[in-house]
């Protein structure tokens, strides 16, 4: 199991504790550059797992991200939406720093995790990617077989206490278990696409993170394959906290909970990604308070 308490270079994050963070209505501020209207959250008692305070990314002088502040809640679905180019993955790669390797990188704001700041220069980028772990839009397994694709991390991470147990507990997790118990020992690569894809979920899973993001997961996948990965998530969220950027507003009408939209500001000399809306899915899909958002998730571009 995972320690209570790990160390993050000279500072310690430490796991949740039951304290609750009231939602207010205010709760998500205005972005100080950009513009946006940025819907209330529901107003119900949560605790806050991210709390990003005004945001930006840029790649060299090119800013690709606007100030963006919104607070991401324990155990829902979170879903990122918008037209292609608007920054959805690399705000999503900004929470679990896998952008630093880009040349150039470059992030302004707070990201906040637990009241911890994951660009804190004591941070260590490790344990913030085992506990923010990452799916990604195409499945990656390794040319090694299902049982050490998921005691991959574990084993390089020392963590060989009981690992035929963590790697069952991960693919049962990862609703694959039944599928390849007789063949842990075959190779990954012989599975299908839509079981590749959780199996990548299960080796994310395998080092207990609180965090579980999503890149395009299913983009890649069939209609069945695709079903079974949105009905992974429904039972994922009770266990973790989820964020996945997709393309297909119907999925993210079917599989989140809070929404949040963006798009590109068009109003100065650069495209810049920026926050529109962020609330609950249904005031997005059905009241949304932007007349960008509406036009979204109407169909009118994108």
């Amino acid at each position: 199991m995972m320690d209570r308490d790990v160390g993050v270079g000279r500072s310690v994050i430490n796991d949740p504790v039951p304290g609750r963070v009231r939602i207010e209505s205010d709760a998500v501020p205005q972005p100080p550059v950009q513009e946006a209207s940025q819907a209330r959250p529901p107003a119900v008692a949560r605790e806050a797992v991210f709390d990003i305070h005004d945001m930006a990314v840029f790649y060299g002088e090119s800013q690709a991200l606007g100030w963006t502040s919104l607070r991401i809640y324990r155990h829902v679905v979170t879903a990122v939406i918008g037209p292609s180019g608007c920054g959805k993955s690399t705000f999503i790669r900004s929470l679990n720093r896998m952008n630093d390797a880009i040349p150039g990188f470059r992030l302004e704001g707070q990201v906040l995790y637990h009241g911890h700041d994951v660009y804190a220069a004591a941070t260590n980028r490790v344990e913030v990617r085992r506990r923010i772990g990452m799916v990604f839009q195409k499945p990656n397994p390794f040319p090694k077989s299902i049982f050490d694709n998921v005691a991959w991390a574990p084993r390089n991470l020392g963590m060989r206490v009981d690992l035929n147990e963590r790697v069952e507990r991960a693919l049962q997790h990862a609703a694959l278990w039944d599928e390849v118990k007789d063949r842990l020992h075959e190779s990954a690569l012989g599975l299908s696409g839509g079981q590749q894809q959780r199996l990548c979920i299960a080796r994310a899973l395998a080092i207990e993170p609180d965090v579980l993001l999503l890149d395009e997961p299913a983009s890649a996948l069939d209609p069945i394959a695709t079903a079974s990965i949105e009905e992974l998530m429904h039972t994922l969220k009770h266990r973790y906290t989820i964020v996945i950027v997709t393309h297909n507003m119907q999925q993210a009408a079917r599989v989140a909970d809070h929404t949040a939209f963006f798009s590109l500001d068009t109003t100065g000399s650069e495209r810049i990604g920026t926050l529109v809306e962020y609330a609950d899915t249904e005031t997005i899909f059905r009241r949304p308070r932007d007349t960008r958002t509406r036009d979204y998730v109407t169909g009118q571009f994108g």
